[in-house]
């Protein structure tokens, strides 16, 4: 069963990639005390990913800001080593924080996650856009399958 408005997160831990290498972050560091813009993605480095998803919410990172954000994060069902990578390839530094879910844990404690063995892809996370504030899910916008609308950064600022 997917998460509810209303929610708290669950507790799982993330893996982001600093210039010292990767470091463990808790639910509690990425949300604890602040309004965060937080979004799935399939895969890094896939194409409406790459071309549409990321780089809609850097060219709007500054108006999600200005509306009492404290953080945009995405996540994927990849490691921090592809996160990183895809990070720096897009130029997201300073405008959207890049979160490795690496074994899906997050996404599956959500329920939000989906089988993509069939486009040799394994386990993955659903595409999904959420506001949450201090912990708690106060906006879920979950994509039909093969859609790209109510996670767009455009779609997520109309509702801040």
């Amino acid at each position: 069963m997917a998460i509810n408005i209303g929610a708290a997160l669950p507790d799982t831990k993330f893996m982001e990639m600093t210039d010292d290498g990767p470091q463990a972050r808790t639910t509690a560091d990425v949300f604890s005390g602040k309004k965060v813009v937080l979004f799935s993605v399939p895969g890094a480095f896939t194409p409406t990913c790459s071309a549409k998803h990321l780089p809609g919410y850097i060219e709007q990172a500054d108006a999600i800001l200005a509306k009492g954000v404290d953080d945009i994060v995405c996540t994927a069902v990849n490691d921090a080593f592809v996160m990183g990578a895809w990070g720096a390839s897009q130029g997201s530094t300073d405008k959207v924080r890049l979160l490795a879910d690496g074994n899906g844990d997050f996404v599956k404690a959500l329920g939000l996650d989906f089988d993509a063995s069939g486009f040799g892809m394994g386990q993955r996370g659903q595409r999904f856009a959420m506001i949450v504030e201090n912990g708690i899910v106060t906006t879920l916008n979950v994509e039909a399958p093969g859609e790209f609308k109510v996670s767009a950064a455009e779609y997520i600022l109309s509702q801040l």
